[in-house]
């Protein structure tokens, strides 16, 4: 018998797979568990084959569905497309374009974007919302932004997975911050192992900052000693000002006039972290889209230089 697939099934098999459970799934699309569990029954039963299995407490995705879903992901991307030529947008910039990203690029990318697009294509509704990258990606697959600048992280999707289109926008150089004063502080630019006997301010275990700290340590050869922690780069910034250590800073971060030095670390490549702009596959294209991406890479090229 002939039959076409409820594509809000689909939907909701696709939420599933992004979010990691029903539960979250029919949270994220605002329906009850029940209801979502129900939607991937009925494809299941359209289809004649398993879309989910037990996997302890929980469920897993077949290799049926995710083969499925590779199909969903370009009938979506197609979708995108369609969309941007059947409304007819031309090249001009017009209509609601959402971002999100995280707290130091909002501030010294998306900030002056938003400003210089919204002065220039007085038809394009320019909207800003902070947010980390995993909840960004969320939004961005909800279809509530129509970008999200984000950091490579192991929670971040690979660049294969076909739902998003990913680019990088900018290598985030780190650099060591020190009190002025500091035996350190003379140096002009210095291999992160001669810190290895230093005490250090450290971000808190659950941020990718302290895994690029981590990281980048363990590459020059030790493991910080860090007994205080802190989340915002200001703090940061104030613990290491009044000796209570010295941390690794991204170059993006606005620091306060503090009594601190930045030195930039010996090393090809240097200690970075990887930022990228994210879009829905086949959204790119989109005009607004397009011109935020144009005015973000310029900006992003103008702040590559060492700061001080």
């Amino acid at each position: 018998m002939d039959y076409m697939i409820d594509l809000r099934r689909l939907r909701v098999l696709r939420a599933v797979a992004h979010y990691g459970t029903v539960t979250a799934a029919a949270h994220a699309l605002h329906m009850t568990t029940s209801a979502a569990s129900q939607q991937v029954r009925l494809l299941s039963a359209e289809l004649g084959i398993p879309l989910l299995e037990p996997r302890g407490r929980g469920v897993r995705l077949t290799p049926a569905a995710h083969g499925l879903l590779t199909h969903a992901d370009d009938i979506t991307a197609r979708w995108e497309q369609a969309e941007i030529q059947i409304r007819g947008l031309g090249t001009e910039p017009a209509g609601l374009l959402r971002i999100a990203c995280f707290p130091v690029v909002l501030s010294r990318l998306l900030a002056p974007m938003a400003a210089e697009l919204t002065a220039a294509h007085p038809r394009l509704d320019v909207r800003l919302t902070e947010a980390e990258p995993g909840h960004a990606l969320d939004l961005l697959f909800q279809g509530e932004v129509e970008l999200a600048v984000i950091e490579a992280s192991p929670g971040v999707p690979p660049p294969t997975d076909t739902r998003f289109d990913q680019t990088p926008l900018l290598d985030d150089v780190l650099d060591l911050v020190v009190p002025t004063g500091h035996p350190l502080a003379a140096h002009t630019e210095i291999p992160l192992a001669r810190a290895a006997d230093q005490t250090w301010v450290l971000p808190p275990p659950d941020t990718t900052c302290r895994a690029h700290t981590l990281s980048a340590c363990g590459a020059a050869g030790f493991t910080p000693h860090g007994p205080h922690q802190a989340r915002e780069w200001t703090a940061v910034a104030a613990l290491v000002a009044h000796g209570l250590g010295i941390a690794l800073i991204p170059r993006l971060a606005d620091l306060p006039a503090l009594p601190i030095v930045r030195i930039p670390l010996q090393g090809t490549p240097a200690p970075a972290r990887k930022i990228l702009t994210c879009t829905r596959q086949g959204s790119r294209t989109h005009p607004a889209v397009t011109a935020a991406l144009a005015c973000l890479t310029r900006l992003a090229d103008a702040v590559t230089t060492p700061r001080t």
